[in-house]
């Protein structure tokens, strides 16, 4: 330390002795009985350089061990936690902090005027009741929508993971499950986030972490609203098994009248219908990306017309109430499509396969050449008893003309094979014949 702890100095009485950290939640870990060393006077502090009491404690099972960095008069002047050094009220680096509050706050770097300003500030902090940030921070605006949208609503204690083990990644790592740093591979070394100054967190310049969620709220999508102005409905999803509808009003309602809320149970989402169109915008400017209900941000958009949502109704199988319907096993599925070709205008309306040899049907072609036709039934030559005197003389039999070729015969008035003169076997009482 730069100080020796047995010297007697006129610095000795600034120390700092504090019986509990400033911690934020994700530095303390999930588990609400954890052990925690205190060292006073154990080192100094990174920022002003003067002896601090340090906490040592393990957040949770499988976490590396974490210590305070930082004294606490350092702490409250920036309302940040001794260890990550992230804001206490909304989890993010100083410099977003400072960016969307509009604050400019530059914190003496020299030792001299380093030291007379911490005197103030310390002043200054015991004539406060400790519930405010004190000084530029404490005179600065409620809130910012920028940093309620960036702010996380849970911990993250991802962040409380050991540090990659450097043996096994040059292979030489012999304590396998027992290892107390993480066995993965280590990220990219020209990564900015690889590269972070506790330094340059405390003082808002030079953030790698704060630069990328600048350029994340750059890029942040908005709420544009629908050009259909008879739209007056909102969507909240995301509400969980907690939320109830008093809750949910007791936010809308300040931004007019409000005609109905509907809960959906099953799919954790609400509508909220306005009375007219200036609230319902309002209230989606006012709310979206920023609405936080019982520690959960809820996700805030615009309702659909009645002529789209009965169109994805129709498509997805879900009821005007959000509720999805389950296939009915057994059903027969659709019918296919009609077909739009020329070729494809058969008739089959059962969807019957294709048979392997196609209808023939009955057409009456003429004879070929040198082949009479038979008359048809009942009306051939009168015929006569062979005995009756009255008949006239028979002529003599004529034998009877060639048939013709099978791929030549034409189909006439053959409807069924015993009605084929000339195949063999054919009765003549059948065919109408003599």
């Amino acid at each position: 330390m730069a100080t020796s702890l047995g010297s007697n100095t006129y610095n000795r009485q600034n120390w700092e002795d504090s019986d509990f950290p400033i911690l934020c939640q994700t530095c303390l870990g999930e588990n609400p009985y954890i052990r925690m060393t205190k060292e006073k006077y154990g080192k100094e502090c990174k920022i002003c350089a003067r002896p601090f009491t340090v906490f040592r404690w393990c957040p949770g099972v499988r976490m590396r061990f974490k210590k305070t960095e930082v004294c606490q008069t350092c702490s409250k002047m920036k309302n940040v936690c001794q260890t990550c050094l992230l804001d206490l009220e909304y989890g993010l680096p100083i410099q977003v902090r400072d960016t969307g509050l509009s604050v400019k706050d530059e914190v003496p770097k020299s030792d001299v005027n380093k030291e007379y300003y911490t005197q103030n500030m310390e002043r200054e902090i015991s004539n406060s009741d400790g519930t405010r940030p004190v000084g530029a921070l404490g005179k600065a605006p409620g809130s910012s929508d920028m940093l309620l949208k960036l702010a996380r609503t849970t911990p993250y204690y991802k962040r409380n993971r050991p540090h990659i083990c450097s043996f096994w990644v040059k292979g030489e790592c012999r304590r396998g499950e027992e290892c107390p740093y993480r066995h993965e591979k280590p990220t990219d070394p020209d990564d900015p986030l690889a590269d972070q100054n506790i330094k340059d967190r405390y003082y808002g310049i030079n953030d790698p972490v704060a630069d990328k969620l600048l350029k994340r709220a750059s890029a942040m999508p908005r709420l544009d609203p629908p050009e259909d102005k008879s739209i007056t409905t909102l969507y909240v999803g995301g509400l969980g098994e907690s939320i109830t509808d008093s809750e949910i009003r007791n936010h809308f309602y300040q931004f007019g009248e409000i005609r109905t809320i509907t809960i959906v149970q099953r799919q954790q989402c609400a509508f909220i219908q306005f009375a007219t169109r200036q609230s319902a915008e309002m209230a989606a400017e006012k709310s979206f990306n920023k609405l936080i209900v019982n520690g959960r941000r809820l996700n805030v958009k615009w309702g659909r017309s009645q002529a789209a949502r009965g169109k994805d109704r129709d498509k997805d199988g879900v009821t005007e109430s959000g509720i999805r319907l389950e296939p009915v096993p057994g059903l027969p599925g659709a019918l296919p499509p009609p077909p739009m070709s020329d070729d494809d205008t058969s008739a089959n309306y059962f969807n019957l396969a294709p048979t392997s040899a196609p209808a023939v049907m009955n057409l009456g072609l003429p004879p070929p050449p040198g082949v009479a036709m038979p008359p048809p039934p009942g009306f051939g030559p009168p015929m006569y008893n062979s005995m009756d005197p009255m008949a006239p003389p028979m002529a003599p039999p004529m034998a009877p003309p060639m048939a013709p070729p099978m791929v030549m015969r034409p189909p006439g008035q053959v409807h069924y094979p015993s009605q084929d003169p000339h195949r063999m076997g054919a009765h003549a009482s059948r065919l109408g014949g003599p």
